[in-house]
């Protein structure tokens, strides 16, 4: 379905409620079934059914993996702002972090949120 060249960064919500960090070359899509049949052995494998909650695409690879990490950081919460959206939330969350020891923040770009 996503076929322009680059990668995403993107968040699953588990069927437990926990948060899944990735990044991919290919569309979110593909990654998503990836998880949900259990392709991959880890995290996701023991917590199926999977949905894809936020994905984000940048130019290349390196910058995909740069936000995984930098989300993998991020407490609930900010990863709860991002995911609805809600952006005032999430500068007021970052500021608070950049208070306490420093974290970057993510690029105020549109996301590719989905429902779910």
């Amino acid at each position: 379905m996503n076929n322009e060249p680059g990668a995403y960064a993107y968040i699953l919500r588990c069927n437990d409620g926990s948060y899944y960090v990735g990044s991919a070359r290919l569309g979110p899509e593909q990654r998503l079934a990836e998880h949900d049949s259990g392709v991959y052995g880890g995290y996701t494998s023991k917590r199926r059914l999977v949905v894809l909650v936020w994905h984000q695409h940048f130019a290349n690879i390196t910058d995909a993996i740069a936000v995984e990490r930098q989300l993998k950081g991020w407490s609930r919460r900010k990863k709860e702002a991002l995911i609805a959206g809600d952006y005032d939330t999430l500068r007021v969350l970052a500021s608070r972090s950049k208070r306490a020891g420093g974290d970057l923040t993510l690029r105020d770009a549109p996301s590719g949120r989905s429902s779910g």
